[in-house]
């Protein structure tokens, strides 16, 4: 019987081990366990203007897309589509908020939206268009951002729905193509206006290199506008000052977590 007291402890200490392993591991005096992050932290989608390709390197929204994807949190999603590409980028939201891949968003899953849409020309009112989409399904945008804004005849760029919590628009008014010159909000008790920014051209004129010559002489101020890098660097500090921290994927259990 004696010789049986060795065995019962090996047993008891593989059991502890299993245990340990399986459920966490001592930190500290505290129990770690990985906890993954319910949804993602950022969803940020640009649209691009008139027929350019998503992936032109030469246009504002597409070079924006790339600096973001470079300094945002690790969890950010980030996508330019073109335009008439609405549905698309629908359906990369969707995809992205449904933590549980069963096909429909719960109450809980939409709650958990970070969502900013941006976008120049067409691309603009395709971005208040989309937050229109979202907002049918009961999904909230966070921030839009319009640059020379120019909607299609059955869209309309002007009115923000009451599911964005902040929208900005930027326009000139140089030339027979110009942006919307003001937004408003539906519900302003639920959407901030942060502002309607007139930049002048005529007064602080910008170089377009990789520009046609029919952008030089017909639409020279709404070429401008896509081409402006501070003002596309305005619209990129708007996005970064929206963008959520990373979250944490490790939560320590049994003691106080430090203050952040």
């Amino acid at each position: 019987m004696h010789n049986l007291t060795p065995f019962r402890t090996a047993l008891v200490a593989l059991i502890i081990i299993t245990f340990a392993t399986t459920f966490g591991h001592a930190v500290d005096g505290g129990v770690s366990r990985s906890i993954p992050s319910p949804a993602p932290s950022n969803i940020v989608i640009g649209f691009v203007g008139g027929f350019v390709n998503s992936d032109n390197q030469h246009h504002g929204p597409v070079l924006l897309a790339q600096r973001i994807r470079q300094t945002a949190p690790e969890a950010t999603y980030v996508r330019v589509f073109e335009n008439r590409r609405r549905k698309q980028a629908y359906d990369a939201i969707v995809s992205r908020l449904d933590i549980n891949h069963d096909g429909v968003l719960s109450a809980q899953e939409k709650n958990l939206a970070h969502i900013i849409l941006f976008g120049h020309s067409w691309g603009a009112s395709a971005a208040v268009a989309l937050a229109r989409d979202l907002r049918r399904a009961g999904i909230p945008v966070l921030l839009t951002v319009q640059v020379d804004s120019v909607a299609k005849w059955w869209q309309n760029d002007s009115l923000i729905p009451d599911n964005v919590a902040n929208a900005a628009n930027f326009y000139q008014t140089e030339g027979i193509i110009h942006g919307r010159r003001q937004i408003k909000a539906i519900d302003s008790g639920k959407t901030e206006i942060l502002g309607n920014y007139l930049v002048d051209y005529k007064k602080t004129p910008v170089h377009c290199p990789e520009a046609s010559w029919w952008d030089r002489i017909v639409t020279p101020g709404h070429m401008q506008s896509e081409c402006d890098p501070h003002l596309w660097s305005q619209v990129e500090n708007l996005i970064k000052e929206h963008l959520a921290p990373q979250p944490t994927s490790t939560a320590v259990i049994g003691q106080p977590q430090p203050s952040r």
